[in-house]
């Protein structure tokens, strides 16, 4: 292993950079080259390769997005993109590859490694937490933080109005943000996109709240598939029940930002494992993180959708919302 090409796909998460600095400083200091692959998978297609020092990663661990940019590319879907990519690295000398991204990410490096025996690991890196086989993906921590400020700010204009305020969330179909906002900000309900809205149960929430005193409530939306599902729960709220309420939709926000510690540990953590995998002669691994240790684990077993927190989290939002 004298030479590896590093690459951030999908989604930019915050953490992505402490990720790409551990891996480059790491495989320095066992004598091997890196290239940054700029713009994903399309990068790789187009040979959008440059080798990076240990100064091309200097003081980044604080920066959000990614330096390498991303993007979501469908040539590298077909076996024509997979094969240019391949021949690219040939091209570079390239002896191994790292990956950061999310599910769509880890399945394609999984092809190409498979394709042509090339020695791949992916490092979980998606603000959506989502992966399965891992407790925690890089940029999740920072994007509830995001999040939690955001609904902390609005919990004061709704308590100064004495206003009802619904606030959507990224995540996709994990409803992991959602579910940690709502807990953190003393939400009065969530409602997750894989679930029939129950307005009725909402509106007696709100309503218990108000009966005792209280001057606000904090309902939290995961988007789903696409945004505008708050406004879905504003109607029924309003049409049904007679509650007016507001809506705020976070967006991008939460995307970006300065990485908070626990993103920039574990990120750099699992750029440092990263490359001790591809210099162990691994060929096709995922980096995880499980109960506060870094290791890793074959990259096929981490293609189910993560979806394992709506049922407990959401009887600790009713119990401590009353």
């Amino acid at each position: 292993m004298k030479r590896i090409a590093i690459l951030t796909s999908g989604g930019d998460s915050p953490g992505m950079n402490c990720a790409i600095r551990a891996v480059v400083r790491t495989a320095i200091g066992h004598n091997v080259q890196v290239f940054g692959v700029q713009r994903g998978y399309q990068g790789l297609i187009n040979n959008e390769l440059r080798e990076l020092d240990a100064s091309s990663v200097g003081n980044i661990i604080h920066t959000g997005g990614t330096i390498l940019q991303t993007s979501r590319c469908k040539d590298f879907t077909t076996e024509e993109g997979r094969k240019k990519a391949f021949e690219n690295l040939q091209k570079n000398k390239i002896d191994g590859l790292v990956v950061l991204g999310g599910n769509g990410s880890f399945k394609g490096a999984k092809i190409f490694s498979d394709e042509y025996d090339l020695p791949v690991v992916g490092i979980p890196a998606t603000i959506d937490n989502d992966i399965s086989s891992t407790e925690y993906t890089i940029g999740f921590d920072t994007a509830v933080q995001t999040a939690i400020d955001a609904v902390d700010k609005i919990r004061d204009t709704a308590s100064s109005h004495e206003r009802t305020f619904i606030v959507e969330v990224m995540g996709r179909k994990s409803p992991a943000i959602a579910v940690h906002v709502g807990v953190c900000c003393g939400a009065e309900n969530i409602v997750f996109p894989s679930k029939e809205i129950d307005s009725a149960r909402i509106a007696a929430d709100i309503k218990r709240g108000i009966k005792r005193g209280k001057t606000s409530s904090i309902i939290v939306v995961g988007e789903g598939e696409k945004a505008g599902l708050s406004y879905e729960v504003q109607k029924e709220l309003e049409n049904s029940h007679q509650i007016n309420a507001h809506v705020c939709i976070l967006g991008h926000i939460q995307r970006g930002g300065r990485p908070t510690h626990q993103d920039r540990f574990i990120g750099s953590k699992m750029g440092n494992q990263a490359v001790k995998e591809l210099i162990r002669g691994e060929k096709s691994r995922a980096i995880i993180y499980q109960n506060g240790m870094v290791s890793s684990i074959s990259l096929e077993n981490c293609f189910e959708t993560k979806i394992d927190y709506e049922t407990p989290f959401l009887e600790l939002v009713r119990a401590l919302s009353r």
